[in-house]
């Protein structure tokens, strides 16, 4: 049953990224990069936590979104957001100051509220920028994204706040992106047909 729970988790990310891609290429969506290097860097720490915390297939949908977050902030650098703001930038400093307390730690629990406060501080640059440009960003790719962690939740064979916190910020922080898409859009009315 966590093995298709792991399975289901990660075509659901595979999927999920499929209309970010195709919108990231044509230009319709503008990643910021700064988020997606938080967001690749963390999904990869965190998958190396879950896999050696005894997670199982509940990590692989954190491996594939590392991976794919990394691929997205590559291409951001060249398609992205270019509107960059002294805000972004603090946000990307606070995240590596985090990042080296993170390390500096020795404890998973602590470990992994601090890598939940640095996908946080990520998150606030694409926050930003969307709050303005609402509909440069895909927004069934978050609201996927944060489902597919509730089954990527259901399928950790170790349940521990060290392997169960981080995805379950993520739930939470994609659904209030998304909610705020959705109402910023409504706001801003009617650009363009987007996902």
């Amino acid at each position: 049953m966590k093995t298709a729970l792991g399975i289901i988790a990660t075509v659901m990310a595979f999927v999920s990224y499929i209309p970010y891609i195709r919108n990231m290429l044509s230009g319709k969506t503008k990643p910021h990069a700064f988020s997606w290097l938080v967001w690749g860097t963390l999904t990869a720490i965190a998958f190396v936590g879950q896999v050696s915390e005894g997670a199982g297939p509940g990590a692989w949908v954190t491996g594939f979104t590392a991976c794919v977050s990394f691929f997205i902030f590559v291409t951001a650098l060249r398609t992205g957001e270019k509107d960059i703001a002294k805000s972004d930038w603090l946000s990307l400093v606070g995240a590596g100051i985090a990042m080296l307390l993170w390390w500096a730690t020795s404890d998973p629990l602590i470990a992994v509220i601090l890598i939940t406060l640095i996908d946080a501080l990520g998150f606030f640059p694409t926050f930003r920028k969307s709050y303005h440009k609402p509909y440069e960003e895909t927004a069934i790719t978050f609201a996927i994204s944060g489902l597919k962690f509730v089954i990527a939740i259901i399928a950790l064979e170790n349940l521990t706040p060290t392997t169960w916190l981080y995805p379950a910020s993520l739930v939470f922080m994609n659904g209030i992106f998304v909610i705020m898409l959705l109402i910023r859009r409504k706001q801003v009315g009617y650009v363009e047909v987007q996902l």
